[in-house]
């Protein structure tokens, strides 16, 4: 989810643009899980993983 909000958070629609704020009301996610998840370091098996692919 926090992929699909990076990849429309600028993306304009009858001159409006959806932000980060509007698409998390439309979506069961709320604006400060979003930015928890943007600013986490990622873990250790993440980084390991990652090296794999």
């Amino acid at each position: 989810m926090i992929a699909f909000i990076d990849e429309h958070k600028d993306r304009t629609s009858c001159g409006l643009r959806w932000g980060i704020e509007p698409i998390c009301d439309q979506l069961p996610i709320a604006p400060a899980t979003y930015y928890a998840a943007r600013n986490r370091v990622p873990s250790a098996r993440e980084v390991r993983d990652c090296g794999l692919l």
